[in-house]
């Protein structure tokens, strides 16, 4: 596995006590697999992608549980180790691009500054290497938008720009969070279809963090549903699609309306998800759950197995 995450709990403590936002979280990741990660604002995902690149806002922090790349533990790094290793090992997609790029500097200064800084090469090597990127993320004429800026770019273009620059050094694993969310949906299929081809041809563990169950299904191999900091199911792409095993993710999946279905009400989850500060005992999603018995209120359900994915759900315990 590339990327291995363990029992992961992060928390935030404040004037009014302690706030659990990841709960002992665990997944891995293979080389050129797709993880999705899904779930509605607040379930936890970014700060999951944060966690993992060691770039949790204090007051937040890991409080238990390990991150491993490649069987190394990096959660425990120094600052400026942990730095390094985001540039080299690490590559990060947000979700607007002009915040990953400097715009005082051309897009082959950026690029060439950071093949220079994490891979041993000379300038015209690295000028080689950026234009060859460029063409691989699909640039039109890369030779002649060198020296371009990033306002000269259109949205999609910038976003492949910021793809190219993740891609620079080489990593192992790419944490994409939400990359397609401010696109329109014809250049979020060129992204996709972009993202698909990292992971299969450079090897490399994608992890696509976004609240759009369509991006996944045409993205992603597994996905990991996310719920009040926990995760609710996870399993291949078509298996929690087709047949989810979580209420949850059964809800998820019913308020997505369909071309071929016949019109009528979307399926809809009964009340919103908790706030960090009052999370229930027992399972999380518990008070909206329409299949909730007495265990469910009072017993935390770790994940079990269930049909082909897996479900934190009590109606998955053997008797």
């Amino acid at each position: 596995m590339i990327l291995e995450v363990e029992a992961l709990k992060v928390e935030f403590p404040t004037r009014r006590g302690t706030l659990t936002a990841l709960d002992r979280i665990s997944f891995a990741i293979a080389p050129g697999e797709v993880l999705g990660v899904v779930g509605e604002s607040g379930a936890g995902k970014s700060i999951t992608g944060l966690a993992v690149i060691g770039l949790l806002e204090p007051p937040g922090r890991i409080a238990a549980g390990a991150v491993r790349l490649e069987g190394r533990r990096i959660d425990n790094l120094p600052h400026e180790e942990m730095r390094r290793l985001r540039g080299r090992k690490i590559g990060v997609i947000f979700q607007d691009p002009l915040t990953s790029l400097n715009p005082l500097y051309t897009i082959g200064r950026q690029l060439e500054e950071t093949i220079l800084t994490h891979l041993p090469m000379g300038k015209s090597d690295a000028k080689a290497r950026a234009l060859s990127l460029l063409r691989e993320v699909g640039i039109p004429a890369p030779e002649s938008r060198y020296q371009n800026y990033p306002h000269q770019f259109s949205g999609g273009m910038r976003q492949r720009v910021v793809i190219a620059l993740a891609l620079a050094a080489e990593p192992k694993l790419l944490i994409a969070d939400e990359p397609t969310t401010a696109l329109d949906v014809s250049i979020q299929a060129q992204i996709i279809a972009l993202l698909k081809k990292v992971a299969r041809d450079h090897g490399a563990a994608v992890m696509l963090i976004t609240h759009d169950m369509g991006v996944i299904a045409e993205t992603a191999n597994r996905v990991a549903v996310m719920y009040a900091g926990r995760i609710a199911e996870i399993g291949g792409v078509r298996e929690v699609i087709h047949s989810p095993q979580h209420p949850y993710t059964v809800g998820l999946m019913g308020s997505i309306p369909r071309i071929s279905a016949k019109r009528g009400r979307l399926v809809q989850i009964e009340g919103s998800m908790p706030r960090l500060n009052a999370i229930p005992p027992g399972c999380a999603f518990n008070p909206r759950c329409p299949k909730r018995f007495d265990r469910c209120v009072i017993e935390r359900p770790n994940l079990l197995p269930a049909a082909s994915s897996q479900a934190a759900c009590w109606l998955h315990a053997t008797p």
